[in-house]
């Protein structure tokens, strides 16, 4: 039985050597250094939200809201953080989630980001938009769980491709991105003219795809610009129908998750649809402005269809406190984005594994001090609205 909490004391003690930690365990702090260290175009990519950014204030506003009740007594020295995902077994109830062009923040990208996940044993879902190949990725993660997300392009034929390549490179679900069938209205990516795939980057899966080249006159490598404009045509502008999931069912013998659910209704039509599981997210506030924030769609969701798919959430965890109050919720487990990103920014695979750890750290204590042993004990009566 893995103690993350564990992380804590071996700081501590390396403390008495003189050592402290080689970047801040404080999230807050954390985003702050990212921001020193990067540009402003690298950084504002990941951190900002669509238009004035409400809906990156109301998704940290929602967490706020909702406080822990400590219980004592309960014998919750040892803790098992462990759980089931969809057939994926994870040491807690914690994921990485897809962060596109990861090399806009360090030059190894994904593949350290990957590498980091396979050693925590923590799963990692590869974004279309990545800076890597499905293939590349695999071989960096080696027998670490992994995910795939789907930016859903417009061509059936490529479509098939990218899953048939991600399900024979061992990614064991899939996750469906529904909300970035284009792009929002993003203040401070266009401030700087911004965007990494016209240049290129973050287009490794799609360039790498032998149906996506079929269709080129010239390989990417030859003529970047025709090879960017295709790329464009395929996987922005076209909104999908709940009817065509019946494509992805077709070409995929695993798990489907979508991701982007923010209603009751759309929860329920997943199920109808025969997904396997949703995860409740605004995108990180990328996407619409002024929107719900997620941990406040959350429970309608649940008590819609939590009893009949796995529900997943994102959108806004920074710390073990927010993961538990999720949980609380209803969650099965949390996608965590922004933080780890800004690790790799800081160190690559070793900046992603201090975030990661801290917070597994975070929330194993926070779970135990509240009064809980498993993730499987904590019920919306360990909250109480602020």
């Amino acid at each position: 039985m893995t103690s993350f909490a564990a992380y804590q004391n071996e700081i501590y003690l390396q403390g008495l050597g003189g050592a402290v930690p080689p970047f801040t365990t404080d999230p807050d702090a954390l985003e702050q250094s990212a921001r020193d260290r990067l540009g402003p175009g690298p950084f504002w990519y990941v951190a900002g939200g669509a238009g004035s950014g409400a809906t990156v204030r109301a998704n940290r506003e929602a967490f706020d809201r909702v406080r822990i009740v400590p219980r004592m007594l309960t014998n919750a020295t040892e803790r098992h953080l462990g759980v089931s995902v969809l057939g994926t077994e994870l040491p807690a109830p914690v994921m990485l989630a897809p962060v596109g062009v990861q090399s806009i923040l360090h030059p190894d990208g994904e593949l350290a980001t990957a590498r980091a996940a396979a050693e925590l044993g923590v799963p990692m879902v590869l974004s279309t938009a990545s800076s890597h190949t499905i293939e590349e990725v695999a071989e960096a993660s080696g027998d670490g769980p992994r995910w795939y997300q789907l930016y859903w392009p417009n061509d059936p034929d490529v479509c098939a491709s990218l899953l048939d390549r991600a399900r024979k490179a061992g990614f064991t679900a899939l996750v469906v991105t529904l909300d970035t069938w284009t792009l929002a209205w993003r203040p401070h990516d266009l401030d700087q003219a911004y965007l990494p795939f016209l240049r290129g980057v973050g287009t490794a899966i799609p360039f790498s795809d032998p149906v996506f080249r079929a269709g080129l006159q010239k390989s990417p490598e030859d003529d970047l610009p025709m090879a960017i404009l295709r790329w464009v045509q395929l996987f922005t502008g076209t909104d999908k129908s709940w009817d065509q999931l019946a494509f992805l069912r077709e070409h995929w013998d695993g798990p489907i998750v979508l991701k982007g659910i923010q209603h009751a209704d759309d929860a329920r039509k997943a199920v109808e649809s025969g997904m396997d599981g949703i995860v409740v997210s605004n995108h990180g506030g990328r996407q619409v402005d002024g929107a719900v924030g997620s941990l406040d769609a959350l429970p309608s969701i649940v008590d819609a269809v939590g009893e009949q798919i796995d529900v997943l959430f994102d959108s806004g965890i920074r710390t073990g406190a927010d993961i538990v109050k999720a949980l609380a919720l209803g969650a099965k487990a949390v996608m965590v984005g922004r933080p780890y990103a800004y690790g790799l920014a800081h160190g690559g695979q070793v900046g992603v594994k201090h975030v990661v750890r801290s917070l597994l750290a975070d929330f194993d204590l926070t779970l135990g001090l509240s009064g809980h042993r498993s993730p499987a004990e904590l019920r919306p009566d360990a909250l109480r609205l602020a």
